[in-house]
């Protein structure tokens, strides 16, 4: 990411009376964090542009905040930004394929360059913190940054590096979010609300806890449709518990799977152990030590397990 960059991307944002923003589906705190903040900062730079952050919504994550529902005319004379998404199946809303223009901002491996511009930071912990860097660099400093900018871009720092104990965390990191707390946000809050779990979820956790394989390094379960009826858990919601692992003594790499109708949806973690090119070859991607794959049958789901023991143990 440069200013020659940035400077087209404003620019581009500029040129057009409608901004339509997208992110990833099955959202996390950053995807939704960064969206939301960038859609309010283009608000106030730009009062008199129609602005829309568009994607399914996530109940335990509505407290970021709320995205907005609108007709499929709006997309056709609009500028698409999609934000946290690092190939343009996952972007959440076809509508997207409706624009006139489509930026990418993004800090996962750049595996897809679907955008006109694309605007990629992979030294960045998260979405978020590029959208934070872009601010300042746009010619306002913090001056461009209110409450609810600050608030919504903390959460998704926060979110992607796991409230700063992930490796991804850096001094720039750490450095950005103390003067995002400047703006009175309440810091204790929003962690109780990233973390809160009603009874089911404690009791599902206790289910991941007492029924995952460790194996030769490598942590995994398997969450069939018939486990989510029984804690009447949906699918989005059970995958929050991808780290229930991560404390494991002796684990390298943990895999939580999930069937999601269509596919068995896999997030794939590492301590230490790059996993997202193992991941690639099944559908997916992501970051080195952070990544997801998709696989369509519990024998290739068998087949990525003994990938990742071999990949451990290599």
């Amino acid at each position: 990411m440069n200013k020659n960059e940035i400077g087209a991307l404003i620019e581009k944002i500029n040129a057009y009376d409608t901004i339509i923003i997208f992110r990833h589906v099955r959202p996390d705190p950053d995807a939704l964090g960064s969206q939301l903040g960038f859609k309010h900062a283009i608000q106030k730079l730009f009062p008199n542009k129609h602005v829309y952050a568009v994607g399914s919504s996530v109940d335990n994550l509505s407290f970021i905040g709320e995205m907005d529902e609108i007709n499929d005319e709006i997309f056709t004379d609009a500028l698409g930004l999609v934000l946290d998404t690092a190939n343009a199946p996952r972007i959440d809303d076809e509508r997207y394929k409706m624009c006139k223009s489509i930026i990418k901002i993004d800090h996962h491996p750049p595996v897809d360059q679907y955008g006109e511009i694309n605007v990629v930071n992979t030294d960045s912990s998260s979405t978020s913190e590029i959208i934070y860097e872009i601010l300042l660099n746009i010619g306002y400093g913090t001056d461009l940054i209110t409450r609810e900018i600050a608030r919504c871009l903390y959460i998704g720092i926060v979110g992607d590096t796991g409230r700063f104990l992930f490796n991804n965390t850096t001094s720039k990191t750490m450095a950005i979010a103390s003067e995002l707390l400047k703006y009175d946000i309440d810091h204790t809050q929003m962690i109780n609300q990233m973390q809160q779990r009603d009874l089911t979820s404690i009791r599902f956790q206790g289910y991941v806890l007492q029924h995952f394989k460790f194996e030769d390094g490598v942590g995994y379960i398997f969450i069939t449709k018939e486990i989510l009826e029984q804690f009447n858990i949906s699918a989005s919601a059970a995958s929050l518990f991808v780290n229930s692992l991560a404390d494991t003594q002796g684990i390298k790499v943990w895999a939580f799977a999930i069937d999601e109708t269509s596919e068995i949806r896999v997030r794939l973690r590492s301590k230490d152990v790059v996993i997202n090119t193992l991941a690639a070859e099944y559908n997916g991607g992501g970051h080195p030590l952070a990544s997801g794959a998709s696989v369509y049958s519990v024998e290739e789901l068998e087949r990525l397990i003994a990938q990742l023991k071999a990949l451990v143990n290599a």
